[in-house]
């Protein structure tokens, strides 16, 4: 039976296309459908930008949440877009081309 509870909240981390994209409340599903991007990263940004809900409750946002979400996205990369360092330490030398005498 594992397999079915993974079945059953697999819907909950899925973009859903809404059926009116200027609805006044969305789902979480649907707000990250219109934003293009995961439920994982609206939640988290929700979050962020203090906008909690109750738990246990379905989370919806209106349209001045999708906004503030919006904004922030626009003006503050995410945590996962860090430049990342490049592999170092390996113990190898350069190669350097040979000097012609």
């Amino acid at each position: 039976m594992p397999g079915d509870r993974s079945e059953r909240y697999r819907k909950y981390e899925m973009p859903q296309e809404p059926k009116d994209p200027n609805a006044e409340v969305m789902t979480v599903q649907e707000t990250a459908y219109v934003l293009s991007c995961s439920v994982k990263t609206v939640r988290r940004r929700l979050e962020s930008l203090g906008l909690k809900r109750k738990p246990g409750r379905t989370v919806v946002t209106t349209k001045a949440d999708r906004q503030a979400l919006l904004d922030d996205s626009l003006t503050q990369p995410s945590k996962g877009m860090a430049p990342r360092r490049g592999r170092q330490g390996l113990g190898r030398k350069p190669l350097v081309a040979p000097l012609a005498a």
